[in-house]
């Protein structure tokens, strides 16, 4: 299976301006590199054969005849090749000359896609010489001896997916031909361009792709012209990007001296599963019918090992560098201004949170504290009750303790043994069998302790469980599963660790400092089973549910791209190699899909809490799912893998 990835490449040859055979050899040399590393469709800068430089050398019959015979010389070369290469040339038409893009493959030109928007401002004068496809009104051209489809409307398919074209100033437009081509239904989009080199304009080149890539929910190719061009009045740094729905996924070596070839895979599946989500993308195409598209079918290419090149971050709800701060500073304020808004609304005097000395109820206890100074209380109307139980240490007591000393809120202590211990009395069950009973009896009188405070202060029950211990279903139903509003429900457990980290790290006393940073590096576990003899956690989380950075892994490319479980395990055995052995990654998504499919029912009646990414399972917002859906289809594909 390719599991819906398309091969792509963004091709920068070496050129020498003007010479057309040189330039064949070159471009035939990048794509036999491409071809040989299973690359199905490659695009080429514009004007690629000739160079773009040629100046009033496009008005020289000669060189018009050398670059057809150019490309015949690639047809031939070629013939033998799956792979579909996209080259720009000089093309004339009825005593016009066209500045286009030629598709080929197996040794036919497929089509001939002219540019639209010609610039002829600043240092280009290309009306001089080309004249754009609005003025052509033919819908073919004689090429290399064959009749074939011409027009900027073309949409090539392929067993795979359905691409289209358009020329450098094509994407400057105020409505570039790629959006018209993407609601026709162009998955990816090839650009090739000759954009030179300025101060600032690099970057603005990349929001510019990152942002068409994004609008349209495509793959975006773009090639541009490199060492070899004139440098009598510019320079080109040859530039091979390629973006999936408005990420970079890879990018050529600026201002290179060698050709290069920048290869990647543009996620196909992902994209069609956003474009149907997003029903703006539907409406968009009914409200903005264009001309038809002439579809055009390529040779069917045989499929090859998907050999996948792009890298996927074993953490993908955590950014890297200088984002992990700016991300944790606006999913915390995110955080605060939903409890701010939820407190006012509701008047109330008080905010109880129960504290663990855990990650969770940490995080939760931090955005109380940071919601209370905005809006200008004491934070002593913060009250932290921490709740001994069976299987309270003495490390997460402590920090308990001292994490609510150094931030000032009101402390109080509620042992819960006494009550768990009548209470077991009560339903007669023998306190020596730590079982689910004996487990959720604690978890349920915690959490009525916490209501009654807060109906005893006038206050309001801040939950604490986060997005992960819900996909889970890792919380007891109507216990730590209730609150009046939960601030972490949307944050998953390896972002939890980052942002307690980074409030550790940005505006807390030394005092407190130390306390998170101790918390951060406590083992998880919901401590509701005796320590052992040495006072150590004996109830890790991880080594009854797995680990949460697979966890997360697998939910963010469940619900946030709609994968496949085997999609998701091919994906997860390559980016934890060396870290997880495929049998233990397929334990757990086992589990994953088990338990996220049985426990929907929690999820069903979640308490309100405010969404901060780009996924949430409340019934409210993202995820809508009946509680008794059979998982039986995803189990399967599992077992078979």
């Amino acid at each position: 299976m390719n599991y819906g990835y398309v091969k792509v490449a963004a091709a920068v040859p070496r050129v020498k301006v003007a010479d057309c055979k040189y330039n064949v050899s070159e471009i035939e040399k990048e794509i036999i590199i491409a071809d040989g590393k299973g690359v199905q469709i490659m695009v080429f800068p514009e004007l690629c054969i000739t160079g773009y430089t040629c100046g009033d050398l496009f008005a020289q019959q000669l060189l018009l005849e050398e670059a057809e015979m150019g490309l015949i010389q690639v047809l031939n070369n070629t013939r033998q090749m799956d792979i579909i290469s996209i080259l720009g040339m000089p093309v004339a038409l009825n005593g016009v000359l066209l500045n286009a893009a030629v598709v080929i493959q197996r040794g036919k030109v497929l089509g001939v896609v002219p540019k639209t928007y010609l610039p002829n401002y600043k240092e280009f004068y290309e009306k001089r010489w080309f004249t754009s496809a609005c003025e052509v009104p033919d819908n073919s051209v004689r090429l290399c001896g064959q009749i074939v489809p011409m027009g900027r409307n073309l949409l090539f398919e392929t067993a795979d997916t359905t691409f289209g074209i358009e020329i450098c100033e094509d994407l400057w437009a105020t409505i570039p031909p790629s959006s018209s081509l993407a609601l026709q239904g162009a998955e990816i989009l090839f650009n090739m361009s000759a954009d030179n080199e300025g101060i600032g304009k690099h970057n603005y080149l990349r929001s510019l792709i990152s942002q068409q890539s994004a609008r349209c929910i495509a793959g975006y190719v773009f090639s541009s012209c490199g060492f070899g061009e004139s440098t009598t009045d510019v320079v080109f740094a040859g530039n091979g990007l390629i973006y999936e729905n408005g990420m970079l996924i890879a990018a050529s070596e600026r201002f290179s001296f060698e050709e290069q070839v920048v290869i990647s895979e543009i996620d196909v599946e992902h994209l069609r599963m956003e474009r149907r989500v997003n029903t703006t993308f539907a409406a968009c195409r009914a409200n903005c019918a264009s001309e038809f598209p002439v579809r055009i079918s390529t040779e069917y290419v045989n499929s090859k090992d998907l050999n996948l090149t792009r890298t996927l971050d074993p953490h993908p709800f955590v950014p890297s560098g200088a984002a992990l701060n700016e991300r944790c500073e606006e999913i915390f304020s995110i955080q605060v201004s939903g409890l701010a808004q939820r407190l006012v609304h509701t008047k109330a005097k008080s905010a109880v949170v129960g504290i663990s000395g855990g990650l969770d109820s940490t995080l939760a206890l931090l955005v109380c504290a940071r919601t209370f100074d905005k809006l200008g209380w004491f934070r002593k109307d913060i009250i932290g009750v921490t709740m001994p139980g069976f299987g309270t240490t003495g490390r997460t007591h402590a920090n308990a303790v001292n994490l609510m000393n150094s931030l000032g809120v009101t402390v109080r202590e509620i042992s819960i043994k006494e009550a768990c211990v009548q209470h077991f009395k009560d339903i007669n069950h023998d306190i020596n069998v730590h079982d689910v009973v004996y487990e959720n009896s604690q978890a349920r009188e915690r959490t009525q302790v916490l209501m009654d405070i807060a109906n005893q202060t006038w206050g309001m029950v801040v939950g604490t469980g986060d997005l992960s211990e819900l996909a889970l279903g890792w919380a007891t139903y109507n216990g730590d599963h209730m609150s009046m509003y939960g601030v972490n429900g949307s944050i998953p457990k390896t972002l939890v660790k980052h942002l307690v980290k980074w409030v550790a790290e940005n505006g807390v006393d030394e005092s407190s400092r130390i306390t998170l940073l101790d918390i951060v590096d406590t083992p998880i576990s919901p401590e509701l089973i005796p320590a052992d003899d040495n006072g150590n956690i004996q109830q890790i989380t991880e080594d009854l549910v797995g680990p949460y950075e697979l966890h997360d892994f697998f939910l963010y490319y469940f619900l946030r791209c709609g994968f496949r479980p085997s999609k998701i395990f091919f994906l997860a055995a390559r980016t934890f190699k060396g870290v997880y052995e495929e049998d233990v990654i397929k334990k757990w998504l086992r589990i994953f899909f088990h338990r996220f499919f049985n426990q929907q029912f929690k999820r069903s009646c979640l308490p309100d809490g405010p969404k901060v990414g780009s996924i949430s399972i409340s019934p409210r917002g993202d995820w809508r799912m009946p509680s008794d859906a059979s998982a039986e289809m995803w189990l399967k594909e599992i077992e078979a893998l």
